[in-house]
C-alpha cells in the first residue's frame, strides 16, 4: 500500500463532457492515470466534487454571471462523478470552492501528512487544493500524468508553479508513486 491519502479532484461529468464549457481536453488521460493509482491506495482514497452554491455570494456572484450554466443543484448529472469513478467513491467530499482542502479532507488524511493529488483541473482546483494543504503543513505530491488542465499550456504552467513550492509540494508521476 502506498503511503498517504489519494485525493481525486473533481472527476465529474462537467469536466469530462467535451460539449461542456468546462471540459478538460485531456480528461481521459487524467482518468487513465487515476485508474493506475487507485489500487495502490486501497480505501485511502477521497473523491471530491465541485458544486455550485445555492446562492452565490461575494465575488462568486460575478463568477456565476459568467458561467450561468453551472448554477445547477447538487444532484444534477453535471456534478456527478463520471460513471467510471462513481462506484469506486467510498469517500466523497463536496465543496462549492476551487480548493478541496477542507476539514473533512484533513480528517481523512489523519496524522499521515502526505496527500497525493490527481484530477482536474490542474490550473484551478488541483492548484488551489495543493496550496492550501501545503500551507497546513501537509506534504503534497501532484501526479502530473493523472491530472488535466483547461488546456495543455495552463496544465504545464500550473505544474511549474506548484513545483516552485518544493519541498512542500512536489510534482511527480504515477510510476514514481506506485510500489
Amino acid at each position: 500500500m502506498t503511503k498517504g491519502l489519494l485525493a481525486v479532484i473533481d472527476m465529474q461529468h462537467v469536466f469530462a463532457d467535451p460539449s461542456s464549457p468546462w471540459a478538460a481536453p485531456r480528461f481521459s488521460e487524467a482518468a487513465a492515470g487515476v485508474r493506475r493509482l487507485l489500487p495502490a491506495f486501497g480505501d485511502r482514497v477521497a473523491f471530491t466534487r465541485f458544486l455550485a452554491p445555492a446562492e452565490p455570494e461575494g465575488a462568486w456572484r460575478a463568477y456565476y454571471d459568467a458561467w450561468p450554466f453551472a448554477l445547477q443543484p447538487p444532484d444534477s448529472r453535471l456534478w456527478s462523478l463520471t460513471d467510471e469513478f462513481a462506484p469506486q467513491a467510498r469517500h466523497v467530499i463536496d465543496a462549492p470552492t476551487f480548493g478541496k482542502w477542507t476539514p473533512e479532507l484533513a480528517r481523512l488524511l489523519g496524522p499521515d501528512h502526505r496527500l497525493i493529488l490527481a484530477g482536474v483541473s490542474t490550473d484551478c482546483c488541483v492548484l488551489s487544493t495543493a496550496l492550501a494543504a501545503a500551507d497546513a503543513g501537509v506534504e503534497v505530491l501532484v501526479a502530473a500524468d493523472a491530472c488535466a488542465g483547461a488546456d495543455d499550456d495552463s496544465h504545464t504552467k500550473a505544474l511549474q508553479i506548484m513545483d516552485l513550492y518544493r519541498p512542500l509540494i512536489r510534482v511527480t508521476g504515477v510510476a514514481e508513486l506506485l510500489p
